[in-house]
């Protein structure tokens, strides 16, 4: 929100991890103070450290803590900051946060109030976008009361379709129901994700288009009317609707097509009267024809790949622009090109099921064309309560194909033990002709579901892995034979040497037990948190049905039943937490 000119000397970063880490160096690379704030488990993660003041919101859940708006502009006051930047996620998109902040005289570094109610809600972004001529998939014109219109909207236009979280971001709160049978269930958990994450459950349909590519523009607007589209992107690379790879500029788009999301996303903003930094989305269908997705009013995950090809400094324009300034270039010359690599807790070898756990080893990559932005070091918690993000790897050459070989060499050098994380996945990916064919000239084949669909999985679980990925199984011993050095993995009980100590954790971990199962149990497949138990003791069930839906790091797994039968005990309730491997329902034959 423009501030009239006047000069930020302090900002209030309302997030966390490598988000808050990235706001606080731009605010020092600009001169401006850092006010960091956390909850009870993050007081010992890298953003607090590297504030120049921190705050403590107390709580261990997002509810209690960067959820809490009067938390955050109570910390804003206590510790004199005249600005706050929300980050991504939490708050970020929430119009009545936005207008809190203003009222207290604090400068919101943030489209205004109006613009995010008007393009953060996706149903009123959909009228700006079909008011300006953008190209539009059928949808519903506002939220769904219930299900019934979510049914009513199926057999109009047909299945799938796509259920979405009004206020939602990030792939919570989008569920796509293949058939008419899946409807209620995947209204019900959309609600849930979107209730959990961003504090309101209204969602709408829209008709969902199969194999999409998702593409996307970074754009700044400025208060004088300026709007530039720095770079496009691709993010089809997904799971679960929440993207893994993002790319810059978004390769094997014909110049009609760039033309077209230049086009729509500046008419758009500029119908918002928007400032400020912002992400028009977009759905490419396999014939070349785009739909217009949704406009996310803040900083995206993926901004690091338009900064790379394009020398520009997002969040600094986002301070400059929240203090009156007005954009100094057009629309940038694209250079080279960028790929990002999320690496997230999740074990690839069990369908992305998220890790909660210590870092016991947290080793990044370096050297020409790198980039990595985190919020975590070795040692370091990261728990169930919060998103799955540990770091993301910025990897830029001159063309796709040098980036994906750098990327390759990157990702080698990335060394993570203590949790699982998807580094498998990338370093699998990158060698499949579907998203790096051995032909530089030929299109990828990837869209939004690719993974789930295509993607031939044969990764090993976080435990199958070799041994000596696993610090708690093997030890390593360095030997010298003929003045050659060489790496010895051996089991605990024939090592000859002690290995050297790990540091301590900074705190202790919760502890969970897990119950003995047998054939008639359903383990869990994750630490996570029971929100919903779908069955009843006594009842009929058939394998593949919903028994129970874990949550964990804000994303919702249904847990299925192993086989057909009779649910004989339930062991857990909704709400309660449970370890991996812990004993859920049983069901006899």
């Amino acid at each position: 929100m423009i501030s009239g000119g006047m000069k930020i000397k302090r900002v209030l970063i309302a997030n966390r991890g490598e988000i808050a880490v990235r706001v606080i160096r731009a605010c020092h690379d600009l001169g401006i103070e850092a006010v960091a704030i956390y909850s009870e488990t993050d007081r010992d993660l890298l953003h607090v450290e590297m504030a120049d003041q921190a705050f403590a919101l107390g709580g261990i859940t997002a509810k209690d803590s960067y959820l809490d708006m009067a938390k955050i502009i109570n910390a804003a006051k206590q510790t004199q900051a005249d600005a706050i930047h929300p980050g991504y996620g939490f708050l970020s998109e929430n119009a009545e946060f936005a207008k809190k902040v203003l009222a207290e005289n604090l400068i919101w570094i943030g489209p205004s109030p109006e613009a995010i109610s008007a393009l953060g809600d996706k149903v009123q972004a959909r009228h700006i976008a079909a008011q300006v001529g953008a190209p539009l998939a059928p949808g519903t014109r506002d939220p769904v009361k219930d299900a019934s219109e979510v049914l009513a909207f199926a057999q109009e236009f047909g299945t799938p379709i796509a259920i979405k979280a009004a206020f939602g971001g990030g792939g919570r709160g989008l569920k796509v129901a293949k058939t008419q049978a899946d409807i209620v269930s995947s209204f019900e958990s959309a609600v849930r994700e979107a209730e959990a994450a961003f504090g309101n459950g209204q969602c709408f349909v829209e008709r969902y288009l199969e194999k999409p590519r998702h593409v996307e523009t970074q754009c700044l607007a400025d208060q004088f009317g300026n709007v530039v589209v720095v770079s496009t992107r691709d993010c089809s690379l997904q799971r679960r609707h929440q993207k893994l790879v993002e790319e810059a500029p978004a390769p094997f788009l014909n110049e009609q097509q760039i033309e077209q999301l230049y086009k729509s996303s500046k008419a758009i903003l500029k119908k918002a009267d928007y400032q400020g930094a912002a992400t028009c989305e977009f759905l490419v269908a396999q014939d070349g024809m785009i739909s217009f997705l949704e406009v996310n009013t803040r900083l995206q995950v993926e901004h690091p790949v338009s900064e790379e090809v394009t020398g520009v400094d997002l969040v600094k324009w986002q301070i400059k622009i929240a203090q009156g300034e007005k954009l100094n270039f057009s629309d940038p010359e694209i250079r080279g090109h960028s790929i990002e690599f999320r690496i997230n807790g999740e074990d690839p070898g069990k369908n992305f099921l998220p890790t909660p756990g210590y870092l016991r080893v947290f080793e990044i990559p370096a050297g020409p064309g790198v980039r990595v932005d985190t919020g975590f070091r070795v040692n370091d918690q990261i728990g169930q309560n919060f998103d799955s993000l540990l770091a993301k790897l910025i990897v830029t050459g001159a063309t796709r194909t040098e980036a994906l070989n750098r990327a390759k060499r990157a990702l080698a050098e990335f060394k993570v033990e203590g949790i699982a994380t998807v580094i498998p996945f990338h370093k699998a990916v990158i060698e499949d002709e579907a998203f790096a064919p051995t032909d530089p000239s030929e299109k990828f084949k990837v869209y939004t579901s690719w993974i789930e669909t295509e993607f031939k999985n044969e990764l090993l679980s976080y435990e199958e892995l070799d041994p000596s990925q696993n610090p708690s199984q093997r030890n390593t011993v360095v030997v010298e034979v003929n003045n050659k050095r060489f790496e010895v993995n051996l089991p605990q009980e024939l090592s000859i040497v002690k290995p050297k100590a790990k540091p301590a954790p900074r705190s202790k971990p919760h502890k969970f037990s897990a119950q003995a199962i047998d054939s008639n149990s359903i383990p869990s497949p994750m630490q996570g948190t029971v929100v919903k138990i779908a069955v009843k003791v006594g009842q009929s069930i058939q394998s593949g049905e919903v028994v129970l839906v874990l949550e964990a790091m804000k994303m919702e797994q249904p847990i299925l039943a192993h086989k057909s039968g009779t649910v004989s005990r339930i062991m857990v309730s909704a709400g309660d937490v449970v370890a991996s491997g812990a004993n859920l329902v049983e069901i006899e034959d």
